[in-house]
């Protein structure tokens, strides 16, 4: 295929519509499903050629999960993405989001750190930025809700026991989970996060609310430390 062919110059049997509607869409290549809910590409550029560029950004090495990290600044700044487009490529990245936590949600057990992980993992893994949940659960560890506690660097000066244990009571909880991103990928946790922990945890104890565990979510991996033995 040249690169100036459009998708009705391309034989009918590799047109990604076509193709779909033959074959099924579980046979179309990441490109071509994009290709699909695109429709149409630019002059010089055919809508096959544009989801590639999108899918293969020079800023981000990820293939399909580029489509995350784009902005909608960014995706009206590229040729052939108006803003009608832009805003379908951000839809259709929060709807991945919410598939995937809604399948993750049928397993979610508060006392099974794997499950909470991997409920938060599509929201919180493709972040630039740290940012820290705090989860309140009542005497059934039963949910009761949750409040993004700091943005940024997770640290001992920024997450004050004072304000999540307030929080916690202000909601009637009887225990609670720290859960916050490491943008880097890699969960291993810092000094800082295991003294945030430590304080919480201690603070927990004397009012009277524990805390159960604090969960890192790094690039579809996690950790527990409580399983990693910090709250020994």
């Amino acid at each position: 295929m040249s690169e100036n062919n459009t998708i009705k110059e391309m034989c009918r049997e590799e047109r990604p519509y076509e193709k779909c509607e033959q074959y099924g869409a579980e046979n179309l290549t990441d490109a071509e499903l994009l290709a699909v809910l695109l429709r149409t590409g630019t002059k010089g550029e055919n809508s096959l050629q544009l989801a590639q560029k999108i899918l293969h950004p020079d800023f981000i090495q990820d293939g399909i999960l580029s489509i995350h990290q784009w902005s909608l600044e960014q995706l009206i700044g590229l040729k052939g993405i108006g803003k009608v487009k832009a805003v379908q490529i951000l839809c259709l990245s929060e709807l991945a989001k919410r598939l995937s936590k809604a399948e993750a949600r049928k397993r979610l057990d508060f006392s099974a750190p794997e499950t909470i992980a991997r409920y938060y993992m599509e929201d919180m893994r493709h972040r630039n930025r740290e940012i820290m949940k705090l989860l309140f659960l009542n005497t059934k560890s039963r949910f009761l809700g949750e409040n993004d506690i700091s943005v940024g660097t997770v640290n001992s000066t920024l997450v004050s026991p004072r304000e999540i244990f307030v929080e916690a009571l202000r909601k009637n909880a009887v225990s609670v989970i720290l859960l916050h991103n490491h943008p880097s990928g890699d969960p291993t946790p810092s000094k800082d996060d295991v003294l945030v922990t430590k304080r919480v945890h201690e603070a927990g104890e004397i009012i009277g609310i524990d805390l159960l565990d604090h969960i890192i979510i790094g690039d579809n991996c996690f950790i527990s430390l409580r399983e990693k033995g910090f709250f020994d």
